[in-house]
């Protein structure tokens, strides 16, 4: 039998620590809260890998160091009004909802945000609600949101996510450049302009439902 709490030690103290993860309140909420509770029954003895996990339908969980990192530089604030981006099973909006106000879990699949939403209620999350709909179209109706969170690698960030940026608000993506290399970008809205800077390379697994549409050549 998995020693759960003893692999949930050792990702924290192995995986996230070591890669700069120094926030406090991050680090007690990846310690705090069973990862294994939010992948189905097949994956959880694998839960705390160091690498993206499959779970389902096409679908990964982020390799916990590089969304620790995510986390670290868009600085969630106990006060935040959070939207999370292809939240998939739960896990994502449940670290999140340990250090903001409000977090609304979006994704296109209704059987993961239907997982999600059971995951979030058995862990005793209140604070946290999950919606079924096109991810790179958001949430509109519970904006605008202090911080986004995008949980998977997307050609560009959406005008309509960006347009529920709050002012000062930060929304940090895995952005893949035009060499094919996943850029991790931290957006920000000040003075309602958006501007962003580069933070660390990474390779996650595509996000779906953010491609590119073709456009006609003449």
């Amino acid at each position: 039998m998995t020693d759960f709490a003893a692999a949930r030690f050792f990702m924290v103290e192995g995986q996230i620590r070591p890669n700069k993860v120094t926030d406090h309140r991050l680090v007690d909420a990846l310690s705090e809260t069973p990862r294994e509770a939010f992948v189905p029954e097949s994956a959880r003895g694998v839960a705390y890998v160091d690498d993206d996990l499959p779970i389902g339908h096409g679908r990964y969980l982020l390799e916990p160091m590089v969304f620790a990192r995510m986390l670290q530089y868009v600085s969630v604030q106990e006060s935040d009004r959070v939207l999370d981006v292809g939240g998939a099973g739960g896990y994502s909006t449940a670290i999140l909802a340990k250090l903001a106000a409000s977090v609304v879990g979006l994704d296109s699949d209704a059987a993961l945000t239907a997982a999600a939403a059971a995951a979030l209620s058995a862990q005793g999350v209140t604070n946290a609600t999950t919606v079924t709909g096109p991810m790179a179209v958001g949430h509109a109706d519970g904006g605008p949101y202090d911080v986004i969170v995008i949980e998977g690698t997307i050609p560009e960030v959406p005008a309509a996510l960006a347009d529920q940026l709050a002012e000062d608000g930060r929304l940090v993506a895995i952005v893949q450049d035009a060499r094919g290399v996943g850029e991790v970008r931290l957006f920000q809205r000040v003075g309602g302009v958006l501007s962003s800077r580069i933070l660390f390379e990474a390779q996650p697994h595509a996000l779906p439902g953010f491609e590119k549409k073709a456009s006609f050549v003449f």
